[in-house]
């Protein structure tokens, strides 16, 4: 009897000891639901088991289920006119004879992101540039006719606006936090398929000199993007906007794996700057630069290899006005220090016109400050 006793007390600390070991290393073993018995029907007569919903690791629906209903799609139609080269195209003629229409519709696909309630759209200036009617169309079916706001073809951002009513918005996020390696998503309409959301990483930040745009500072992702995408968003894993996709490198018209997308910074301040005046007012002061390279260095006998080389200044501009000549070298913008060409345009950009500003530069080894009385930036021609 005692045997038994000593038997059963072992099997119950074994056990006690197995649950304590499982409870701490695994205790989803223990939690998880068991498996439901499906009865059969007629279609079907034998009973299967039915897993039970289970959270989904690693999984990033949340993300896109906050920013999905934000994002649009964006048709665009343009006229064309009687001059239009497709209708003087013999192959067009032949079915239309000498009843050529005046004018028929082309239609365009691209993406949109609803940053206000008050329907302000962002989106890329060659989406909407040019458009003789535009219609949004959200991602819960509804359609509405938009109206351009204003366009920065220099950043390729436009804001356009809708008149609706319970309009779901996106969060805008902190492009400046993000780091190469961040998980990202990125939302749109490839292809006029149909909302789409792709993943993947950042792979780059700050890109410049990509010669896409005059002001550049794009985030670089994996995330495919495709023909319909630009416009579109590109969200963390919360589903917070950090940039709007603009634009790919590829050798096909395909998604390769190098995207580019303008940081939400940018396009808030010029989103903000189009709804103020209804476009944005940049500096100028009028000069052609070139970036130092260690070669200019070693042919102009330099003892530094950053700043901006002024290749040109426009005549009776401000900083010729001002007596800056070719061959200074511009080392700072209202103190802030330049090191390159990119970085100087983008200093100057932020200056007020009709504000001095002062510019240090070094000529012939001396180093001087002037006083530049900034202007304003001539627009780019669309």
């Amino acid at each position: 009897m005692r045997r038994l006793w000593l038997l059963f007390a072992q099997t119950v600390t074994v056990a006690l000891a197995l649950y304590v070991v499982v409870h701490a290393m695994r205790p989803d073993w223990l939690d998880r639901p068991a498996p439901r018995l499906v009865g059969g029907t007629a279609a079907s007569p034998a009973a299967v088991l039915q897993a039970p919903p289970q959270p989904v690791a690693g999984s990033y629906r949340e993300a896109a289920g906050r920013a999905m209903p934000a994002v649009v799609n964006i048709l665009t139609s343009k006229a064309l006119r009687q001059n239009h080269p497709l209708l003087r195209d013999p192959f067009f003629r032949k079915f239309f004879g000498d009843r050529l229409p005046r004018e028929e519709q082309l239609s365009s696909l691209g993406s949109g992101v609803i940053v206000s309630p008050d329907g302000y759209i962002l989106t890329n200036n060659h989406v909407v540039e040019a458009a003789d009617e535009i219609e949004v169309v959200l991602a819960d079916g509804r359609k509405a006719p938009a109206k351009v706001v204003g366009t920065d073809p220099e950043t390729d951002l436009a804001v356009i606006r809708i008149a609706a009513k319970n309009l779901p918005v996106i969060v805008l996020g902190r492009a400046d936090q993000a780091r190469v390696g961040d998980v990202v998503l990125a939302i749109g309409n490839p292809f006029g398929v149909g909302q789409t959301v792709t993943m993947g990483i950042i792979s780059a930040v700050g890109r410049n000199n990509l010669h896409i745009n005059q002001f550049e500072n794009f985030i670089q992702t994996d995330a495919a993007i495709n023909f319909g995408n630009s416009g579109g968003a590109l969200v963390d894993t919360s589903g917070n906007l950090i940039g709007i996709n603009a634009a790919i490198y590829s050798q096909t018209g395909g998604s390769v794996g190098i995207g580019f997308a303008i940081p939400v910074t940018t396009a808030k301040s010029v989103m903000e700057a189009i709804i103020k005046s209804g476009q944005v007012v940049r500096g100028w002061i009028g000069i052609e630069t070139q970036d130092i390279t260690p070669e200019l260095a070693d042919s102009f006998g330099l003892s530094r290899e950053s700043g901006a080389i002024i290749a040109g200044v426009v005549r009776d501009g401000p900083a010729d006005r001002a007596g800056i000549k070719p061959g200074d070298i511009l080392l700072a913008v209202q103190g802030k220090a330049v090191a390159n060409t990119s970085e100087m345009l983008v200093l100057i950009a932020q200056l007020p016109p009709g504000q001095k500003a002062k510019m240090t530069v070094i000529r012939k080894d001396r180093q001087s400050t002037l006083d530049v009385m900034v202007g304003k930036r001539p627009r780019a021609v669309e």
